[in-house]
């Protein structure tokens, strides 16, 4: 690309770049993967529980970042468990930890938080927006927002539940 390698800015680059990989891409490395602490529901609450926070990713095609936020909800069964409060951000940043798209990044993240709770919930829903470097750097060069569902259980099968999970989206937004 025209640079020198041997440039005093640059000796330690590959270096430096070889760490921030090994810390970006720990979701390839299943000893950083997250332990996700469940208790037993003992309200035998089954409303939905929402969480929301940001997250940060490599687009696979480019190796680029794309970041935006996320909006996780979920049903709990009455008799079941429910999840500790920090592990839906716990999950999301390992799935996020690799090179990946943001449509298969939402679908990671709901089936590794119904396999913590042993496939016993009453559904998950989870909307992510982007913005991909990818677009916005290269190709069109044009800012943009992506943005991705993913539904199963009760907020696939009732609108009426999806629409309560959009409205506190747009809450959260304000």
């Amino acid at each position: 690309m025209g640079e020198n390698p041997d440039r005093e800015g640059l000796l330690g680059t590959p270096d430096r770049i070889v760490r921030m990989w090994t810390e970006i891409f720990r979701g390839y490395d299943p000893d950083k993967k997250p332990r996700i602490t469940t208790f037993k529901n003992t309200k035998h609450s089954e409303e939905m529980v929402f969480d929301t926070g940001s997250y940060y990713s490599m687009c696979e095609h480019h190796v680029l970042p794309f970041f935006g936020n996320y909006y996780f909800a979920y049903l709990p069964n009455p008799d079941g468990r429910i999840l500790g409060i920090s592990k839906v951000a716990r999950v999301v940043g390992y799935c996020a930890a690799k090179l990946q798209l943001q449509e298969r990044l939402a679908h990671e993240i709901v089936e590794m938080l119904t396999e913590a709770l042993d496939g016993n919930v009453g559904g998950m829903a989870i909307l992510m927006s982007g913005q991909h470097m990818c677009k916005t750097m290269r190709g069109v060069r044009n800012r943009g927002e992506m943005v991705v569902t993913y539904y199963t259980g009760a907020f696939k099968k009732k609108a009426q539940l999806r629409n309560e999970f959009l409205k506190l989206v747009e809450l959260q937004k304000k």
